[in-house]
């Protein structure tokens, strides 16, 4: 609650000083475009304008709350760090990349997606609770997805720094301290992932530099030889398959 009223206070902030700067210029014209200011006449009219502001902010923060309350950042670092390992920076290219790990992301969250719908969606549409409540049972699966996916001890950092009392139960921790926390537990689990994938393809690379410096081949790059092998390998192992499962199985 302190946190949107806070948000509204520097959006009306921020409206403020826009009709104050226009005071004095009360139209503003450009070729083929004209910009009036006109003052309020009512309060409603502020608020809703306000409320249109607050709408846009939101819908352009949408794409980093997809980003990071989600399983996508997990996802797209293993991914990434696979495409490094193997050698190939761009292939898959990063547009594959990207997709696979929202289509994984939208695969792991559909079960969070359909319970938000069924509890605050369509109640919500259906005239049954009003936009607060509607915000907080939309709000409470997302919590309960990073909570399983967060450590102890990153919730504590955030805790402690933020000067906030130990909570009681899981529901007194704000938002803004589970957030930061969920990001850096995803942080920890996907450089562990990949560091397990690297070990395959560093073995790979230290064997094709060992049988090169014995044959006396200094000068061809051990890496121009490894990567027909790493690639066979991850070919011959099914590794997309042991991926996406092990990207799956890691949610659970």
């Amino acid at each position: 609650m302190k946190t949107r009223r806070f948000l509204f206070l520097l959006i009306a902030v921020g409206l403020a000083l826009s009709l104050s700067a226009c005071a004095g210029t009360p139209e503003l014209a450009a070729p083929g475009v004209t910009l009036t200011v006109d003052s309020a006449g009512q309060p409603q009219q502020v608020s809703t304008g306000v409320q249109l502001l607050v709408l846009v902010t939101v819908l352009s923060l949408a794409p980093a709350v997809l980003i990071l309350a989600t399983s996508f950042t997990r996802i797209v670092i293993v991914l990434s760090l696979l495409r490094t390992a193997i050698g190939t920076p761009t292939a898959p290219p990063n547009q594959v990349i990207v997709g696979l790990s929202l289509l994984l992301t939208f695969f792991i969250m559909s079960p969070v997606f359909s319970q938000i719908d069924r509890d605050a969606l369509q109640p919500y549409l259906n005239h049954q609770i009003d936009q607060p409540a509607a915000f907080k049972r939309a709000a409470e699966p997302v919590r309960q997805f990073m909570f399983k996916q967060t450590r102890g001890k990153d919730l504590e950092l955030f805790l402690e720094i933020g000067g906030q009392p130990r909570p009681d139960t899981l529901d007194d921790i704000p938002t803004r301290v589970l957030l930061p926390a969920f990001v850096i537990s995803e942080l920890k689990t996907a450089f562990t992932m990949g560091f397990v994938i690297y070990v395959p393809f560093l073995i790979i690379e230290m064997v094709v530099s060992s049988v090169l410096l014995s044959m006396g081949m200094m000068m061809l790059p051990p890496s121009l030889v490894s990567l027909p092998f790493k690639i066979l390998l991850f070919v011959m192992v099914d590794g997309w398959y042991l991926i996406a499962r092990a990207l799956l199985l890691s949610f659970r």
